[in-house]
């Protein structure tokens, strides 16, 4: 079991007991969610509570879980605060994605804190892109670097087509938040791992590509 910080546990607990309560309280889950019409009528804590709740048991197990294996990774590196940081920062950059590209959709909802676990997930490939990934149906380990590359590049593939009930557009977006702000917190890595930050740069060259072309 990974040591966790009190950091994390908080975060984990955050979210747990205020997805549990709007689950259990449609009213409340309405009034938090991530809602377009909401956010342009000036209710910009969307925008944040939207992070702590989410839609099924499963879909909280899965961020929660995913947070519990790659937060160890950015605390040892960036400690408590700026860990904070690097979350925080990386749920807001993944709604403000979502609020760009469906900004004329007055209805679209979405809940969940998987834009900043992206940025979590990018924080922790940055400081160790050579760690091995392992994933249900794929019986080899995958290098981050390369499951980066690829999470990105789907992420794209779903904005595109709109595939499945999934805010791909938070996904990436925080995935970018966790990218940027982690470069600007630890600059040293421009030494240490020049070549994969190009690397992981090129599905976020490609997104704005597409968008200025209008293929998106």
């Amino acid at each position: 079991m990974l040591n966790l910080d009190v950091v994390v546990i908080v975060i984990i607990v955050a979210n747990v007991l205020l997805s549990l309560k709007g689950l259990n309280d449609y009213s409340f889950l309405e009034r938090y969610k991530f809602n377009i019409g909401g956010i342009r009528r000036g209710e910009q804590i969307r925008m944040l509570t939207s992070g702590f709740l989410h839609v099924d048991h499963m879909h909280l197990f899965f961020n929660m879980f995913t947070l519990y294996f790659f937060a160890p990774v950015v605390l040892n590196a960036l400690g408590n605060v700026k860990f904070l940081v690097v979350y925080f920062c990386s749920l807001v950059v993944g709604n403000l994605f979502s609020l760009f590209f469906h900004k004329d959709e007055y209805h679209y909802s979405a809940v969940g804190a998987s834009g900043a676990v992206s940025g979590i997930i990018f924080s922790a490939i940055l400081f160790q892109p050579g760690m091995n990934l392992y994933l249900m149906l794929i019986p080899i380990p995958i290098p981050a670097y390369i499951f980066g590359i690829g999470y990105l590049l789907y992420s794209i593939y779903g904005m595109k087509s709109r595939a499945g009930n999934i805010g791909h557009d938070a996904h990436f977006g925080g995935a970018v938040g966790g990218y940027i702000v982690t470069l600007i917190l630890a600059p040293y890595l421009f030494k240490e791992n020049l070549l994969m930050i190009g690397l992981l740069a090129i599905p976020i060259i490609v997104l704005f590509i597409m968008q200025r072309l209008g293929k998106l």
